[in-house]
């Protein structure tokens, strides 16, 4: 088999990824966290590298993961938050990149509220870019992280069967994990309140079901997603109770599913609305498990894309 090349300078979506270069980023993941275990969790795979975090939305987990991997990689980490920038002043994403680019930076890594940013700043910078979520669009390494865990956890991707349960409308960790697992051979079901499936989604290779109970009876594991309750503009959601009663996953649903059924959150969970305390605590959860991998798996992304780049740069040479 031959040996898989990575030669993309950016990483904007797993629909734009090949298996091969899926499962790339996953072995480049577990070789990176041995190191997160060690008394110096540092490696000098990108020293004298500049990262700068470059966030339109508020973010705790994934900003914070992205600075500790490229710290543990020994890079230079700069954050920016659009609050505190030249965006309040009126500077467009492609001046802010290119003035990033002119200050010899090396990656950017960007969560925009705008489906498409990250590929459209990518497009007219010659420096890299990681889509740390954009808009409704794709939230790539959280997809990766998932998978990271579900394989450490399982021992394999291809014929897993795994149900998304929540807000798939407005869930680009939904998109990107339906892209990343089906093209590893996982079995994706998605479920939720009819609203808040939007279509297409089974054109992506998930089945759809809302019946909690037909979702929970056969799957492996379960990521539940964070209710957005925030873009409930014209009162269409459930109220929050409501949605507990009908969607929540509860020790009672729990009994039901399979004995060892992996229970998975992207983060923030809202307790008492997308899943009972007893459910976010229990030896089933591997949510924390996901907040640690995900430096491992940062930590491969940004390596892979530097020195993909570094390769281009020397080859125009």
């Amino acid at each position: 088999m031959a040996e898989v090349i990575w030669n993309k300078k950016d990483l904007l979506g797993l629909e734009y990824l090949t298996q091969e270069e899926i499962e790339l980023i996953l072995n480049t993941a577990d070789s990176f966290k041995e190191v997160t275990s060690r008394e110096i969790k540092k490696v000098p795979a990108l020293r004298g590298k500049t990262v700068v975090n470059l966030f339109y939305e508020p973010s705790t987990r994934t900003r914070v993961s992205f600075e500790l991997a490229a710290k543990r990689l020994s890079a230079d980490v700069i954050n920016i938050a659009a609050e505190t920038s030249s965006v309040k002043k009126g500077e467009t994403l492609i001046d802010t990149g290119k003035n990033i680019e002119a200050l010899k930076a090396d990656i950017i890594v960007m969560r925009h509220n705008y489906s498409g940013a990250a590929m459209m700043l990518a497009r007219h910078l010659n420096i890299s870019v990681v889509n740390a979520g954009d808009g409704w669009h794709e939230h790539p390494t959280q997809a990766l992280l998932d998978m990271f865990t579900l394989k450490e956890k399982l021992g394999k991707l291809e014929g897993i069967r795994v149900s998304i349960i929540g807000d798939i409308a407005h869930s680009r960790v939904a998109r990107s994990n339906i892209w990343g697992l089906t093209k590893l051979g996982a079995k994706v079901t998605v479920c939720a309140p009819r609203m808040l499936i939007p279509p297409g989604i089974e054109e992506m290779g998930a089945a759809v079901t809302t019946d909690i109970d037909v979702a929970l009876r056969d799957a492996d594991a379960v990521n539940v997603l964070r209710m957005q309750f925030e873009r409930d503009q014209n009162s269409a959601f459930p109220q929050q109770m409501e949605y507990f009663m009908k969607y929540g996953i509860t020790e009672e649903r729990l009994a039901k599913a399979k004995k060892n059924l992996i229970v998975m959150h992207p983060g923030p969970i809202n307790r008492g609305i997308e899943m009972s305390s007893e459910v976010a605590d229990c030896p089933q959860s591997v949510i924390l498990e996901q907040v640690t991998n995900g430096i491992a798996v940062r930590m491969a992304v940004l390596f892979l894309v530097s020195q993909a780049r570094e390769g281009k740069n020397e080859a125009a040479n």
